[in-house]
């Protein structure tokens, strides 16, 4: 058997027994070739969020997460966000957001989205996939997720107002890792391959990439909505030469060193040279924008976020109502679901400033976003 890999780390904090533990066991997993571990690194079963992996034939779906294609999108509009500020714009556009992007599911009287294109369900790899896709696909596209999923207006260092959605595949993303772990070689503690040159492993492949284009066309939805709303309400328009859209929960063939490697990340942005990404802390702290350095040692990925700093359950024990209102500030958000959000606290992450002077060898800044109006499905 081969000696284990040793990890390449970026670290802002030593990560507690049980996430380390995570770490080893991959370190140590058949055809692992190459570790990196990223500062925003927290507990999640099988692969730690917050790491990206090499092989060179084995597929590790719980490397990349069930939530495939999970990522941001990102577009700034031709005007500042100070009228959004104000209480009356503010109140009416957390009014209606929520019947412009739905949270969790559209209701089927209202019609359902149509599956086009690289959608077609008839492209994944299985008869209960595409039965899944016409039905729960179709019910989620375009609509917004509980827990850190989140569509949030902002400002950059001008001024300038831009709107950001976090979101993936959702229940499809699930459904897909589900049936292909049916096939998967067991490795012990949540780990299991496909090896990427069998039919299974293939299949598992083309509905990733079926999950990653399904989540972009999700968070390209929730934007557009939001630009229309935005349009309606204060007469500001989109500028689409911004547009961003990057994916953090994903595998795929990449060259690194002169070889040829299968890449999964899981809660990992690819930081490849000049590669524009995006990093955000929490509710109540900043959003950067960042191009990758393209660091070969962490497989030319960086951070995806701050990271929890406490689990949801303790930080439901912790953390009172009133420090979530005080730590949020003048930040508008719906204040009828503030006493369902403490678990999504700031208090709960880690210190976004912290987590991106960690990776400074990963990422240089392009700009600095704060937090106007922040909406969260509860």
């Amino acid at each position: 058997m081969p000696d284990p890999v040793t990890p390449k780390m970026w670290l802002a904090n030593q990560p507690e027994p049980a996430v380390r533990q995570t770490i080893d066991r991959l370190c140590r997993a058949p055809d692992v070739t190459h570790v990196a571990v990223m500062p925003d690194l927290h507990l999640a079963a099988g692969v730690s969020n917050g790491v990206a992996v090499a092989t060179e034939r084995l597929i590790y779906p719980a490397a990349v997460g069930g939530d495939i294609g999970c990522g941001y999108s990102a577009v700034a509009f031709a005007g500042d966000a100070s009228p959004l500020q104000r209480r009356q714009a503010a109140e009416h556009v957390l009014k209606e957001l929520p019947k412009a992007i739905p949270v969790i599911r559209h209701s089927r009287r209202n019609g359902l989205p149509n599956l086009e294109g690289e959608l077609n369900a008839a492209l994944l790899s299985a008869p209960e996939l595409i039965a899944k896709a016409l039905s729960v696909g179709r019910e989620e596209l375009g609509t917004l997720g509980r827990g850190n999923h989140f569509l949030e207006f902002q400002a950059d260092e001008e001024g300038r107002m831009w709107a950001m959605v976090h979101s993936g595949s959702r229940a499809m993303g699930q459904h897909i890792t589900a049936a292909h772990l049916k096939n998967a070689e067991k490795v012990g503690g949540g780990l299991s391959w496909l090896d990427a040159d069998t039919d299974e492993g293939k299949a598992y492949l083309q509905d990733v990439e079926w999950a990653r284009a399904y989540a972009a066309e999700s968070r390209q939805r929730m934007l557009n909505r939001a630009a229309d709303l935005i349009a309606e309400t204060l007469g500001v328009e989109t500028d689409m030469n911004t547009w961003i859209n990057t994916d953090h929960n994903h595998v795929q063939r990449e060259e690194h060193n002169g070889r040829t490697l299968w890449v999964h990340r899981k809660g990992a942005n690819q930081a490849s040279e000049e590669t524009e990404n995006i990093i955000p802390g929490s509710m109540a702290s900043a959003t950067y924008h960042v191009q990758g350095r393209g660091n070969t040692n962490a497989l030319n990925s960086s951070s995806h976020g701050a990271g929890r700093r406490l689990s949801r359950g303790a930080a439901r024990a912790m953390i009172k109502r009133k420090d979530l209102d005080r730590q949020l500030g003048d930040i508008w958000i719906n204040p009828s679901t503030a006493s369902k959000l403490i678990d999504e606290s700031p208090m709960a992450y880690k210190d976004i400033n912290t987590i991106i002077r960690a990776q400074r060898e990963l990422v240089r800044i392009v700009r600095k976003m704060q937090p106007v109006l922040c909406y969260k499905g509860v």
